[in-house]
């Protein structure tokens, strides 16, 4: 199954199956290329997140005009910060931001309850090395580029180039099958 894409110079599809990583400076504007990747062609969507709450996803999802029906959300930080827990259908927690089993859990389940079109937007990897560490990320996004193949989904997984160094950086490309990378300028080079 073929996913379109609204991303400027990116291909106008790609296969199911397809990890995107999304490279950026710590201070990059990832949220509309986020939003654009989870815009269109898609019947349902899980935003994964180790950068922010629940609520903040959801408010991003409003300002960018997303459709939320589709949203699902994995708030991974609220659990850990002793945050109140929004009571939602869509809104799912895990322990902590270091919590990888119960991230992949929750994705797989994720892809395994919902049919059509499913798309996962993972920010940040950078934010799950800082809670873990290197060596886990990297095990995680091999685990969740895995998921993506098996259900025949696409993901979207940010990077911060400012943060890893330039081998760790090369493993996380070497998990993906595509690279955007967002410059300080806003310009954007994609590389399929």
């Amino acid at each position: 199954m073929d996913y379109r894409l609204a991303i400027d110079g990116a291909p106008e599809t790609i296969p199911g199956g397809t990890a995107v990583l999304l490279l950026h400076p710590s201070i990059g504007e990832t949220d509309r290329i986020d939003t654009d990747f989870l815009k269109v062609d898609t019947d349902a969507f899980l935003v994964i997140s180790t950068r922010t709450t629940a609520r903040e996803v959801m408010q991003k999802l409003d300002h960018y005009d997303v459709d939320e029906t589709r949203a699902q959300i994995l708030d991974t930080l609220s659990v850990d910060r002793g945050y109140s827990r929004r009571s939602a259908q869509n809104i799912r927690y895990v322990s902590s931001p270091d919590d990888v089993d119960g991230i992949c859990t929750v994705t797989e389940e994720f892809l395994a309850d919902h049919d059509g079109k499913r798309r996962v937007s993972f920010d940040s990897i950078t934010e799950l090395a800082y809670y873990a560490d290197d060596d886990r990320a990297v095990d995680a996004l091999d685990r969740m580029t895995r998921l993506l193949d098996a259900y025949d989904a696409v993901g979207l997984f940010h990077v911060s180039t400012e943060v890893h160094d330039a081998a760790t950086i090369e493993r996380f490309r070497e998990c993906c099958d595509a690279v955007l990378d967002l410059h300080e300028d806003g310009t954007l080079d994609a590389d399929f």
